[in-house]
C-alpha cells in the first residue's frame, strides 16, 4: 500500500481502463453483497446460475452508463464531490433502467430480470462503495504526501472563498500547509465549521496562535473592517507569522483559485482608513455625451481618471502629455480594453505652450477639462522655481483662459494638501494656480452667451451669463504614484536596504490613485464653480510606521535585517501636511467625505496682473525674485528647510535688482 501511495505521489496517473474497471467490478461486488444481505447471508436460498446471470446484465448496464458519463476520466486522488455524484448518476441510471425492465418482466408475466428488493440494495451498495473507495484513495494520498516540514495556517474567512482556498490546499501536493481553523468577523459563522474544521473570532483564537505553532495567515475574506485587520496583522508581524491575501473571485484564472495567485499583504491594504467610495451615478449621466479633455494623461492622477472616464464611454477622451511614451502606453492600454467602441484621441503638447493647446481647443472642441499636469517633487521645484511657476502656474492659466474662451462647461483643477500654508515652492505654486482659477469665476464677462451660442455685448446679470464653471480639487499623497514613498521603500527593500526615512516624527496622508480619481469625477460634477473641494483623508500615518511595517511584511526584521536610516528634512518639507489653512472654513456637502472649503476672494485684476509679473521673472530665470513675489502673493508662503527662508524676514529690504 505505502509503494502505491509513493508512485502516486509522483504524479503518475491510473490509466483510465484501471478505472473504469474498478468502478465495474465494485458494482458487481455490490450486487453480490445484496443479493446475501437479502437472504440474511443463507446460503441456501441463493443460486449461483442466477446470480451470475444478474451480475452480467449489471456490469453490463453500468459500463455503459459508466461510458456515457465518463466517470472514469477523474483524478481519484483530486476528485471532489462533483466527481462522485457523476459515477452515482451512472449508478442511479443502472438501477432505473434495470428497475423498468422488471415492470416489464411483471407485465409479461416473466420473473424479475433482478429481485427489486436485491436491486434496492444494491444501489445504495454500490453507490456507497464508489464514494468510498474514491474518498479513501484521495484521504491515503494527502496523508502519503505530509511531512515534518508541513507549516500550520489559519483562514480568515468561512465563506466561499475560504473553503474553496481549504480545498486547493488539501489537492495540491506540491504545498506542505495544513489548515488547522478558520477566524470570522461575522458572529452568524462562529462556531460552526467547514469540513470538519471549526470557525472562530479572532479573540477567540488569538492566544493559541503562537502555542499551535501558526506559520501563516491567509486573508480569503476581502470586505472587513480595516482596524480588525491591521491588529490581525500586527500580531501576526510580531510573532513571525506571514500573512498573505487571496485574490478577488472575479481574478481568479477561469474561476478556478491557483495557489500561484495568493500574494504577500500589501502595505496599501493597510492604511488606517476604510476605501472611500463615492456614488457616480450622476458622474456617468452627465460625461456620457460629453468631449473630455485630461492633461497630464500620461501621470499617476491622469492615466486613472482617464481610464474611469473611458469606463463611462463619453463622446470622446482627449488625452494629453508631453510624455511622448507615456502617451503611447496609455493610449494603447485603453484601446485594448475599450477597443472601437470609444473615440480616444491623443496629443503630445506642452501645457505652457499656448498655441499648441488653442490648436488641441481648435481640433477636439473639448466640453470638460481635467487638469492634472503640473511638477509635483518638492526638493526639485526647490531648486527650480522658475520651472515650477512656467509648468504649475503658466500651464494652468492658459488651459483655463482657453477653457473661457472655447466655452468649455466645466474645467476642474487638480491640486495638492501641500497647497495649505505653503512652505516650498511647489505648494506655493500650486496655491497661485488654485488662486487663479478661482479669481478667473469671478471675472466679469464682456459679453453674455445665450443657449443659441449668439454673443450679445449688452450688460446681463451676472447670475444670467453662461460661462465656464472652474472647480478645484485638494488631496493628499497617492499610493503607487511615481515617485511616491511607497515604491522608493519596497525598491529599497528588495535592494537589502538601508530604508531611508527623512525624520522619524513625519507624518502624512494617505489615499488610493482610483479614490483620488473618484473625488475629481465627483467634485466635476457637483461644483457650480468656484468651488474649493477638500477630501476626507481618514487618519495621518507616520512614515516611520510605515516603512517599518513594510519591512515586516517583506519578513524581514527592522534594522537587524533592513536599517532605517533617517536622512533630515529635504529642502521646502515640513514634518505634517495641513488639509485647512488656518482662515479657512468648511461647509459639509451631501457627501460626508467631501468638503468645501471657503478660501479669501482675490480679484482677478489683481491676481492676473500679480501672475503676468511672475511669468516675466521666470521667463528671464529669476529665482530669487520669482520667490519674493510669490510671497507677496500668497503671505501664508513661508519656506522651511530651504535657503529662501531669508526671504520670510524682511524681503522689503533685500536689495534685489528689479527686472528689466
Amino acid at each position: 500500500m505505502k509503494e502505491l501511495f509513493l508512485f502516486l505521489q509522483k504524479n503518475r496517473i491510473a490509466p483510465r481502463w484501471v478505472i473504469f474497471l474498478l468502478d465495474t467490478v465494485t458494482c458487481g461486488a455490490a450486487l453480490v453483497y445484496a443479493n446475501y444481505l437479502r437472504f440474511n447471508f443463507n446460503l441456501e436460498k441463493i443460486y449461483p446460475d442466477a446470480i451470475g446471470g444478474q451480475i452480467l446484465l449489471v456490469s453490463a448496464v453500468n459500463a455503459f452508463f459508466f461510458l456515457v458519463f465518463k466517470t472514469y476520466e477523474g483524478i481519484i486522488r483530486f476528485s471532489g464531490l462533483k466527481e462522485s455524484l457523476r459515477s452515482a448518476t451512472a449508478i442511479f441510471y443502472s438501477f432505473f433502467l434495470i428497475s423498468v425492465l422488471n415492470i416489464v418482466c411483471r407485465f409479461i408475466k416473466q420473473p424479475d430480470v433482478v429481485p427489486m428488493s436485491v436491486l434496492i440494495i444494491y444501489f445504495f451498495t454500490a453507490t456507497f462503495l464508489v464514494f468510498g473507495y474514491r474518498f479513501l484513495i484521495k484521504n491515503l494520498y494527502n496523508q502519503s504526501i505530509k511531512n515534518h516540514n508541513t507549516s500550520n495556517i489559519l483562514i480568515f474567512g468561512g465563506e466561499v472563498n475560504g473553503s474553496m482556498l481549504k480545498r486547493t490546499i488539501e489537492q495540491n501536493g506540491n504545498n506542505n500547509y495544513h489548515v488547522l481553523g478558520f477566524i470570522e468577523d461575522d458572529d452568524k459563522y462562529i462556531g460552526k465549521s467547514i469540513d470538519g474544521i471549526k470557525i472562530f473570532s479572532f479573540a477567540q483564537i488569538k492566544d493559541l496562535l503562537v502555542p499551535w505553532k501558526i506559520k501563516t495567515m491567509f486573508f480569503a475574506k476581502q470586505d472587513f473592517d480595516l482596524t480588525l485587520k491591521n491588529e490581525i496583522v500586527d500580531f501576526c508581524l510580531e510573532n513571525d507569522i506571514k500573512v498573505k491575501n487571496l485574490p478577488p473571485i472575479n481574478d481568479w484564472i477561469q474561476g478556478q483559485l491557483n495557489l500561484n495567485q495568493i500574494q504577500e499583504v500589501k502595505i496599501e491594504d493597510l492604511l488606517n482608513r476604510p476605501a472611500i467610495k463615492l456614488g457616480n451615478a450622476h458622474v456617468s449621466a452627465y460625461l456620457k455625451s460629453r468631449k473630455v479633455l485630461i492633461t497630464g494623461a500620461a501621470g499617476s492622477i491622469g492615466s486613472e481618471l482617464a481610464r474611469q472616464v473611458a469606463a463611462i464611454y463619453p463622446t470622446s477622451v482627449i488625452v494629453c502629455d508631453q510624455n511622448e511614451s507615456g502617451l503611447f502606453e496609455l493610449v494603447y492600454s485603453l484601446k485594448q480594453t475599450f477597443g472601437n467602441q470609444l473615440a480616444i484621441e491623443e496629443f503630445i503638447g506642452d501645457v505652457r505652450d499656448r498655441k499648441a493647446m488653442t490648436q488641441l481647443f481648435v481640433h477636439y472642441q473639448p466640453d470638460v477639462v481635467f487638469h492634472a499636469a503640473a511638477y509635483k517633487h518638492v526638493p526639485m521645484m526647490e531648486k527650480h522655481p522658475c520651472e515650477a511657476i512656467k509648468n504649475n502656474v503658466q500651464g494652468t492659466t492658459v488651459l483655463a483662459d482657453l477653457s473661457e474662451q472655447f466655452h468649455v462647461e466645466r474645467f476642474l483643477l487638480v491640486s495638492t494638501d501641500k497647497a495649505i500654508n505653503p512652505t516650498n515652492v511647489m505648494g506655493a505654486s500650486k496655491r497661485l494656480a488654485e488662486m487663479y482659477v478661482q479669481a478667473l469665476q469671478q471675472k466679469p464677462l464682456p459679453f453674455y452667451v445665450d443657449d443659441r451660442g449668439v454673443i450679445d455685448e449688452k450688460p446681463v446679470p451676472q447670475k444670467n451669463r453662461k460661462r465656464t464653471k472652474f472647480i478645484t480639487t485638494r488631496f493628499g499623497n497617492v499610493l503607487g504614484s511615481n515617485g511616491s514613498v511607497i515604491p522608493r521603500f519596497k525598491e529599497q527593500i528588495a535592494n537589502g536596504g538601508p530604508v531611508t526615512v527623512t525624520h522619524p516624527d513625519i507624518i502624512r496622508y494617505f489615499m488610493t490613485i482610483p479614490e483620488a480619481c473618484s473625488l475629481v469625477l465627483e467634485a466635476a460634477t457637483m461644483g457650480n464653480g468656484g468651488e474649493l473641494y477638500l477630501f476626507d483623508m481618514g487618519a495621518p500615518v507616520r512614515i516611520v510606521d510605515l516603512a517599518t511595517k513594510m519591512i515586516k511584511l517583506a519578513g524581514l526584521v527592522p534594522n537587524k535585517d533592513i536599517e532605517i536610516q533617517f536622512t533630515g528634512l529635504r529642502p521646502g518639507e515640513k514634518l505634517y501636511e495641513e488639509l485647512l489653512n488656518k482662515a479657512e472654513e468648511v461647509i459639509p456637502t451631501d457627501n460626508k467625505k467631501i468638503l468645501v472649503a471657503k478660501v479669501r476672494d482675490s480679484a482677478y485684476e489683481e491676481v492676473s496682473a500679480g501672475i503676468n509679473y511672475l511669468m516675466q521673472l521666470a521667463n528671464a530665470n529669476r529665482d530669487d525674485e520669482v520667490v519674493i513675489q510669490m510671497k507677496q502673493m500668497v503671505p501664508e508662503f513661508k519656506s522651511k528647510n530651504s535657503k529662501f527662508e531669508v526671504f520670510d524676514i524682511k524681503p522689503q529690504e533685500l536689495n534685489i535688482p528689479k527686472l528689466l
